[in-house]
């Protein structure tokens, strides 16, 4: 007696088929599974014989091989009991064999028979529906797995428990259709009305929020860069659905989507500066997202950004630049997105943090900020010192300006860039990214987080499209280039900063005052920096 069924296997973003074969042979007692297993599957015989038992079936006095097919790719998690067990239970003939035929499957099995949760439910059900398939999956993942709107037949069925799903699929029950889960993201965002003083580091905040800029603060402690940061995403517009998608979808992989609940609240994430660099930028055992790609299209903040180790400050060079990340390995090379708006913040120096009390003078802050290598301090868009905040600012009465007045200018600011894109993308001027076929739903994506959706996101051509300075701006640029030896990318940067001054503005062009403020947020590297 011989069956299958489909399940999936994840290497980074990409969901890779999986069939999983099941036999059941005269010869010796025996139950095993072939195929690449790693340990976390091949319990799975413990648990699924556990879950039999308590529905009063035994598995047959015979030899039981279960192929996971291609066998050369690596299986790895929980996720395949329930499609073992369910291709078993259509060879012992419990199960019509059709009636699984056209579905994928993913969950765990507990001794019990119930199904537990499992990491990658939503990307498997993008997958389900980009084939034509239904999904099966425990209860605990149908909202998530109902955002993918799998509504066609044979649709969506997710079961509480091992026997649910088999007089569900015997026609003996009917289980109800899962609706998507939309937390309701009750929890205010820290209030940019609460700072007091630092009116320019404000303005700059906003700024960054406009244009989807970098942006790294220098200053004492205690002169509120933390703070500063915390209340950037109350600045930034609520992501679109297809942000959405793609966000959750790298939170269900990490197993960290809240109860299944998809939210339009962007990432805020802050790891402390002992993190590694396979905790900021994915890898480890089984090649799993980091911090950059947790944070897309969110905020990543690095706090006291010296303190962080070197080589792991340099692995954000490539994702900064691409918006994506490649984690490469003997057997595979996993890529996950990771478009992310980077802040970071540091001291002026190691001893006292300020310039007006270091005990050590001008190379001590050269060697402190000489942690941070050119290059990397070349991908920052805008830089600027935070001073200490005097006694005269903490006696004034807050601000008038709350975060939702902020708000409300940056969302006119991306709303203009949103159409002014999207008017050249009718004019074919966006660049078009090849379909890899044999890449799977990578390639898919890939279309979605490689679109430029503000300033920040543009480059080359359509940069010089959007962002053509007047004959005067020009004139400043490259006076500007000359002196403080401005780099190419640095030079790009710049445009792109004045063009979202031009845009906070209301102004169709890029004059000179765009270019001289975003030439004044670009702080002059210490020698030892530009020396790395």
């Amino acid at each position: 007696m011989q069956s299958r069924i489909r399940t999936v296997a994840f290497q980074g973003i990409d969901v890779l088929p999986v069939d999983v074969q099941v036999l059941i042979a005269p010869g010796n007692l025996g139950f095993a599974i072939v195929g690449l297993a790693d340990k976390a599957v091949g319990e799975s015989r413990a648990r699924i014989r556990a879950a039999l038992r308590a529905l009063g079936l035994a598995l047959p006095p015979q030899r039981i091989t279960v192929n996971l097919s291609p066998a050369d790719l690596a299986k790895e998690g929980s996720h395949y009991d329930l499609p073992i067990a369910l291709a078993l239970l259509a060879a012992m003939g419990v199960l019509p064999p059709a009636s699984v035929a056209g579905f994928v499957a993913l969950g765990e099995l507990a001794l019990d028979g119930s199904l537990s949760r499992v990491a990658g439910v939503l990307p498997s059900a993008v997958y389900a529906g980009s084939i034509g398939r239904g999904l099966i999956c425990p209860q605990a993942c149908g909202g998530e797995a109902a955002m993918a709107g799998l509504d066609d037949e044979p649709g969506l069925v997710a079961a509480p428990s091992l026997l649910a799903l088999i007089n569900h699929l015997r026609g003996q029950q009917t289980l109800p259709a899962p609706e998507p889960l939309q937390a309701l993201d009750t929890t205010a965002y820290p209030d940019l009305a609460e700072i007091k003083g630092q009116e320019t580091a404000k303005r700059v905040l906003e700024l960054a929020a406009a244009g989807g800029h970098n942006l790294l603060m220098v200053g004492p402690p205690g002169s509120g860069k933390s703070m500063l940061a915390a209340r950037l995403p109350s600045l930034l517009p609520p992501m679109q659905s297809d942000e959405i998608l793609e966000a959750s979808m790298i939170r269900s992989l990490a197993g960290d989507l809240p109860e299944g609940k998809l939210s339009r609240r962007r990432a805020f994430r802050d790891p402390h500066h002992s993190a590694t660099l396979q905790a900021l930028v994915g890898g480890g055992l089984r090649a799993r997202p980091g911090e950059v790609s947790l944070a897309h299209h969110g905020v990543l903040f690095l706090d006291e950004l010296p303190e962080f180790a070197r080589g792991t400050l340099e692995s954000l060079r490539q994702p900064l630049e691409s918006g994506r990340v490649t984690v490469a390995r003997a057997n595979a090379h996993v890529t996950y997105p990771a478009r992310f708006q980077l802040i970071g913040a540091m001291n002026f120096c190691r001893c006292s943090g300020s310039s007006e009390t270091c005990l050590r003078g001008p190379r001590c802050a050269a060697d402190y900020q000489g942690r941070i290598s050119g290059p990397f301090l070349d991908r920052i868009d805008l830089s600027i010192e935070v001073p200490a905040v005097s006694a005269a600012d903490l006696a004034l009465p807050p601000p008038a300006e709350s975060s939702a007045d902020v708000a409300a200018r940056v969302a006119a600011a991306r709303t203009v860039q949103r159409e002014r894109l999207a008017e050249l993308d009718r004019k074919g001027k966006l660049p078009e990214i090849e379909a890899d076929p044999a890449a799977g739903l990578l390639s898919d994506m890939a279309r979605g987080w490689s679109k430029p959706r503000c300033n920040a996101d543009t480059d080359g051509a359509l940069l010089a499209a959007i962002a053509q300075p007047d004959a005067e701006g020009r004139a400043l640029l490259t006076r500007a280039a000359e002196r403080l030896g401005l780099s190419a990318r640095a030079w790009h940067r710049t445009l792109r900063v004045a063009r979202t001054l031009a845009d906070l503005d209301g102004s169709d062009s890029v004059r000179r005052l765009h270019i001289a403020e975003a030439l004044s947020y670009r702080r002059p590297q210490p020698r030892a920096a530009m020396a790395a």
